[in-house]
């Protein structure tokens, strides 16, 4: 093989292999905003499935978007939050994905998830086993460059604020989705961070765990 078709033999390879390493952003379906349950059924269905008993079964898109629109907090256009925002801020929490095809971020503005990473952290984020049973873990992870007008414990309180309405809104619509659900506040987030390149400082609050 002459020297000019190895250089173009090592080129080549050397693309594929960059192209192996890219990272792909993952648009989601248009979420669920009419029919499904009730809210007072809602209500009345929500609960924090078992660790044990926590389903390994597969979320579909549609649901996964519907879930992490009620999230977000912004359910009505742009005419207000569902969730508490200090002053009108946009969400001051953000909302990272682990599942199997790796950790993603949830872009609330776009509606859809920028990958951060291919690996599957599920199993290594909480101090419980069946957090890896989940089909996915959403990660809520403070949002250190909002709030800063703030003390530095009123806007702790305000993020640990957020985080109970988006996990609730989670919660009540995983209910009308027929979705199991369950908060969890034992994590590790040392490894949390490393593994989902944080900023210095930032630790994450909590998971949510969704299967079906």
């Amino acid at each position: 093989m002459s020297y000019v078709m190895r250089k173009l033999v090592i080129v080549l390879f050397s693309s594929l292999f960059s192209l192996s390493l890219c990272y792909a952003d993952i648009s989601l379906p248009t979420p669920q905003t009419k029919d499904g349950m009730s809210l007072l059924e809602s209500l009345k269905k929500r609960a924090s499935t078992p660790g044990g008993d926590f389903p390994v079964g597969n979320i579909s898109d549609e649901d996964l978007s519907t879930i992490l629109w009620a999230a977000s907090g912004l359910n009505r256009g742009k005419t207000g939050w569902t969730v508490p925002m200090v002053h009108g801020v946009p969400p001051y929490v953000r909302i990272y994905v682990a599942g199997e095809k790796g950790v993603f971020l949830y872009e609330w503005e776009g509606h859809y998830l920028r990958e951060i990473s291919k690996k599957d952290i599920r199993a290594d984020i909480g101090k419980q086993n069946f957090t890896k049973r989940a089909a996915y873990s959403l990660i809520f992870v403070p949002d250190l460059n909002a709030l800063t007008q703030h003390p530095p414990e009123q806007a702790n309180e305000f993020r640990h604020i957020a985080v109970g309405a988006m996990s609730q809104n989670i919660y009540l619509v995983a209910a009308s989705l027929k979705l199991d659900a369950r908060y969890i506040h034992s994590i590790k987030p040392e490894m949390i961070a490393e593994e989902l390149k944080l900023p210095e400082n930032s630790k994450p609050i909590g998971i949510m765990l969704l299967g079906k």
